[in-house]
């Protein structure tokens, strides 16, 4: 990272008898995940970096610019911050139509500094066919679209977005989902997205900051951090790792997709991806299976692996293993039981059987 770039939030604040602390190094690009339980400090440190937490102290720096120094006396107030935020409802005028609305972001920065374009917002979010339309007239989907679009053409350096799947039923989920990825591909600004769900993590993060109770309990790149054994927190059934890969073969006649990764070689489900697309894929520690020799089996993807690490999972009759696959980490899930009759121990080379594969 250069000297100016990313987000340095050293920040503190009290309510009673919660108090958020932070001393963050964060990317200046990219979708930074901010994950943790209801209660954690999430949407706290939103607010934080958004300027609407007056009593926060400490310092905060956006990509070279300092919006908060205590030190110095400094605080940018938050019309000042060119930040756009969305919130869990889009929040958006019901007078206006997506135009007006549209508009009304657009108009708060002068010609002559708008640094995302009205047709490029269109684009990113496919809202052009929505312009005349009222927002009654939206699906929840459709306004949270909109919503973002109207940040967007604020022009910001920092955008914002508290959770915005959480009103939406899992239909209206799966409708906006492509919108995000498209923001993480193509947007050169840095996303901080606050959830408490691991799929949305998984699919859309580059970079996780783990908080619980006003605590970071972890922050680094998406992938590392999935793979840690050593943390307070836990993903529950939904523990697991993201591998980066890309589209190396299609089989037409089985309907699958082969996807190489820096250890090996996956087969999924053929969503259509164009071949050398790059794509993520999902792979659940409780869908990894370990066996010491290599079988015939049901399960198609099988792999050589080394056991690195081995850890205490929710119940303590289950084990969390850590294994390399070259350069990448997987987990699984076993019981100890089954952890013993195999005889695994750090070092041991073993195969794994991955039982379901998920193409984010």
């Amino acid at each position: 990272m250069a000297l100016n770039e990313g987000i340095a939030a050293s920040l503190q604040v009290h309510y009673g008898a919660f108090a958020l602390t932070t001393d963050l190094q964060l990317p200046g690009r990219g979708v930074i995940a901010l994950f943790g339980p209801s209660g954690s400090g999430k949407t706290t440190l939103l607010r934080c970096i958004a300027g609407l937490e007056r009593s926060a102290t400490g310092r905060l720096m956006v990509n070279g610019e300092c919006w908060q120094d205590d030190s110095r006396r400094l605080f940018l107030a938050p019309h000042r911050r060119p930040i756009g935020y969305v919130f869990q409802e889009a929040n958006l005028f019901p007078h206006l139509d997506v135009r007006g609305n549209l508009e009304y972001g657009m108009r708060r920065v002068p010609a002559g500094q708008r640094r995302v374009a009205w047709d490029r917002a269109l684009e990113l979010l496919g809202i052009a066919h929505l312009l005349e339309r009222l927002p009654n007239g939206l699906s929840g989907g459709e306004r949270q679209r909109v919503g973002i679009a109207r940040a967007l053409l604020t022009s910001p350096q920092l955008l914002l977005l508290d959770e915005p799947l959480a009103s939406l039923d899992a239909a209206r989920k799966q409708e906006i989902l492509p919108y995000l990825e498209r923001l993480h591909d193509e947007l050169a600004m840095p996303v901080l997205y606050v959830s408490h769900a691991p799929d949305e993590v998984a699919r859309l993060a580059d970079h996780i900051v783990v908080l619980e109770e006003g605590r970071v309990l972890a922050d680094g790149p998406l992938s590392e951090t999935l793979a840690r054994l050593d943390l307070p927190i836990r993903f529950g059934e939904e523990a697991g790792v993201v591998l980066a890969g890309a589209i190396a073969e299609r089989d037409a006649q089985w309907h699958l997709a082969r996807v190489d990764f820096g250890g090996g070689s996956l087969w999924v489900r053929d969503n259509g991806a164009a071949l050398g697309r790059r794509v993520r894929v999902r792979i659940l520690a409780r869908d990894v299976s370990i066996a010491t020799a290599r079988f015939d089996s049901s399960i198609s993807n099988t792999l050589a692996a080394t056991i690195v690490a081995h850890g205490d999972d929710d119940h303590p009759a289950l084990v969390l293993v850590r294994l390399s696959v070259g350069n990448d980490i997987l987990l699984a899930r076993l019981t100890r039981r089954s952890a013993a009759r195999l005889d695994l121990f750090v070092g041991k080379e073993v195969w794994i059987q991955i039982k379901a594969v998920a193409l984010l």
